[in-house]
C-alpha cells in the first residue's frame, strides 16, 4: 500500500477558511475530490487543488505503486496555522487598528486502496437464524393485546 503526502507552506489564506474546503475532500477517491476542488466556489480550492495533484504525483514515483491514480483516495487532510502578518490601519480620531494577515500550512495526504481478496462479511450485519421462542408461548406473545375503548358520552 502506497502512501505519499504534499505540503503547501505559507499560503494566503486562513487556516480556518482551508479547512472548510479540505473537509470537502476528506475520505473521497481522487478523481471525485478533483472534480469537487474544480467546482468549489472558494478561493483556497485552488491551491489545495495544487497540493492534491501533487501529492498524487509523489504517489506515482514511489515504488510499489500499482500505476493507476483512480485507486487512490484523499486518507488525510488537514490546514496548520502559519505566520501572520500584523499592519496597521489609520482609525478616526488617531487611533489605528490591526489588521492581522493570515498564512496557513496546507498538507494532504493520498493512500491507495488494497484490493479486495474475497468477499470480506459486513460489519455489523446479522446472522440469518431462526427466532428463538418465547417462554410463554409464541401464539401469546405474537398477538397484541387489545386497546381499552374510551367512554363517550
Amino acid at each position: 500500500m502506497v502512501q505519499a503526502s504534499a505540503t503547501a507552506r505559507y499560503v494566503r489564506t486562513s487556516a480556518q477558511k482551508a479547512g472548510l474546503v479540505l473537509d470537502l475532500i476528506r475520505g473521497k477517491s481522487f478523481p471525485e475530490a478533483q472534480a469537487t476542488l474544480k467546482f468549489a466556489r472558494k478561493g483556497v480550492a485552488r491551491d489545495i487543488l495544487k497540493v492534491l495533484e501533487s501529492a498524487v504525483a509523489n504517489a506515482k514515483n514511489k515504488d510499489g505503486f500499482g500505476g493507476d491514480a483512480e485507486r487512490l483516495f484523499v486518507s488525510a487532510c488537514f490546514a496548520n496555522q502559519g505566520p501572520s502578518q500584523k499592519r496597521v490601519r489609520p482609525a478616526p480620531m488617531g487611533r489605528a487598528f490591526r489588521v492581522v494577515k493570515r498564512t496557513a500550512h496546507l498538507t494532504v495526504a493520498v493512500t491507495e486502496k488494497v484490493a479486495k481478496a474475497g468477499a470480506a462479511p459486513v460489519r455489523g450485519a446479522r446472522k440469518a437464524s431462526t427466532p428463538k421462542p418465547r417462554a410463554g408461548g409464541a401464539a401469546k406473545a405474537a398477538a397484541p393485546k387489545p386497546r381499552p375503548k374510551k367512554a363517550t358520552a
